[in-house]
């Protein structure tokens, strides 16, 4: 735990007591700061005073008294309504922050290496922290993937923490700075929280705001909006962003158009890695993820074997297309973190012939978008509040059916698989939804869809 000894005697509330939150008022209390903890469900409430928190009401509480307002960035401040506590914060002259400030500010000497994208943060995050540690260094990873900022230990200045930052993290920084920024690619998501696209690709960009003294900024520039942002740090900065591409070769960038890891920007031209032989990062979209860490790796001061050695012993993450089983040569992925369509398209456009379990609570434009990867679904298996609306969106295109719930859907998906004995098949859970009409998070549905097919008969083999 990030020790946090210099808001010592002052008062700090924290709004949200979720997973980042209750982490948060812990390391404050730990440091001797008086916590102010609070949110709006009674049941969060309750769980934070049972862990020993003191809950006060931040709609009433005099806030003039407050140091600081440490915000659970999954309340909304701003868009599409601000929030009243937020509201009142300001009005108080107290800045509302997230928990990525307070570890920044406890470790200052740390190397701060931010990811940001819509889609591929986790793995690039997971992935540059791998290769940090393949070369032996210190190394911590968290941020918006799993561990919270202050649940990771304290590093000095041989350390570097591997921070994954969500739009909505990004947009609550007021200290945080950053030896290392990567952006993978912006596609629409989390519009109403940023008051349209507009709002949505600022909140990204200002990553790059945050860069220390000569540091490295590392963009995707397969996406128009990541382009306009490229250009616009060559031509009114000092940065020299590098260019990383999963589609083409770009001058003095690293890129790996059909598979092959190029090094346009330190290597001349060098060919690092054929990227196909790394299991665990299936697809262009993981090629792009494998160009960001390989660009950073270099900037953190890796040589490009280590790199090489990181990448191909990479495990990969849970519920990112996450090889669960063969049986009777049916090959089970579970890509429950596919919660949009454009993430559901970067497993799909993966496999050949899918028996496709999906559907939850749909996000904003369903799965349109992904008619030209339906040729290679063999049949569709929908669940949850999205089912309706799916089955009007697949009507005459592919065979579907309503399955209702996972276990079901799993079930049949199966039956049709091995009944069709396709060489190859794959019955693929990417949901192309938020999961939180049937499930806790996309981790608990992904969790469930491993037990289920743990459970099932047959023949299994090694993937």
């Amino acid at each position: 735990m990030a020790m946090l000894s210099f808001l010592k005697g002052k008062t700090v509330a924290v709004m949200g007591l979720g997973k980042s939150g209750t982490s948060t008022a812990r390391a404050l209390a730990a440091g001797g700061a008086t916590v102010w903890a609070w949110d709006d469900k009674a049941e969060a409430r309750a769980a934070g005073e049972a862990a020993g928190l003191t809950t006060v009401d931040l709609a009433c509480a005099d806030l003039t008294a407050l140091a600081l307002l440490v915000w659970s960035p999954g309340i909304p401040h701003t868009h599409p309504r601000p929030h009243p506590v937020a509201e009142r914060a300001r009005r108080a002259g107290v800045k509302l922050v997230c928990d990525i400030d307070l570890l920044a500010m406890a470790c200052p000497a740390a190397r701060f290496i931010a990811v940001s994208g819509t889609n591929g943060k986790s793995t690039t995050t997971t992935l540059i922290a791998h290769i940090l540690a393949t070369a032996g260094r210190q190394v911590a990873a968290g941020g918006n993937l799993g561990t919270p900022a202050l649940d990771l230990p304290s590093l000095g200045g041989e350390g570097s923490y591997v921070l994954e930052l969500s739009s909505y993290q990004l947009e609550l920084l007021d200290k945080a700075t950053f030896d290392i920024a990567v952006l993978l690619n912006i596609t629409p998501d989390h519009l109403a929280r940023h008051d349209g696209m507009d709002g949505y690709i600022a909140a990204k960009a200002s990553l790059f705001g945050r860069l220390r003294p000569g540091g490295v900024a590392v963009i995707g520039v397969d996406d128009d909006a990541c382009r306009r942002i490229f250009d616009h740090l060559g031509r009114a900065s000092e940065l020299h962003p590098l260019p990383i591409s999963c589609e083409r070769r770009v001058p003095g960038g690293v890129t790996a158009p059909e598979g092959i890891l190029m090094d346009d920007h330190e290597a001349q031209g060098q060919s690092v890695i054929d990227l196909r032989a790394a299991n665990a990062l299936p697809g262009s979209h993981n090629w792009q993820n494998a160009c960001a860490a390989y660009a950073a790796a270099r900037a953190a001061g890796v040589d490009a074997a280590t790199i090489r050695q990181g990448i191909v012993s990479y495990p990969g993450l849970a519920h990112r297309q996450e090889l669960i089983a063969v049986i009777d040569g049916v090959r089970y992925v579970n890509d429950s973190k596919a919660t949009n369509a454009d993430a559901a398209a970067k497993a799909m456009v993966c496999y050949d012939d899918i028996y496709w379990v999906l559907g939850g609570q749909a996000k904003e434009g369903g799965i349109a978008g992904l008619e030209h990867l339906l040729p290679r679904v063999r049949k569709a298996f929908l669940i949850g509040e999205a089912t309706e609306e799916f089955a009007r969106s697949l009507a005459g295109k592919v065979e579907f059916e309503r399955s209702g719930t996972l276990d079901v859907a799993v079930a049949h998906a199966r039956a049709a698989a091995v009944a069709d004995a396709r060489a190859g098949a794959v019955v693929l859970l990417s949901p192309a939804c938020a999961s939180w009409d049937q499930f806790k998070s996309f981790e608990d549905r992904g969790e469930a869809f491993r037990h289920l097919v743990s459970a099932l008969p047959g023949r299994r083999s090694q993937p």
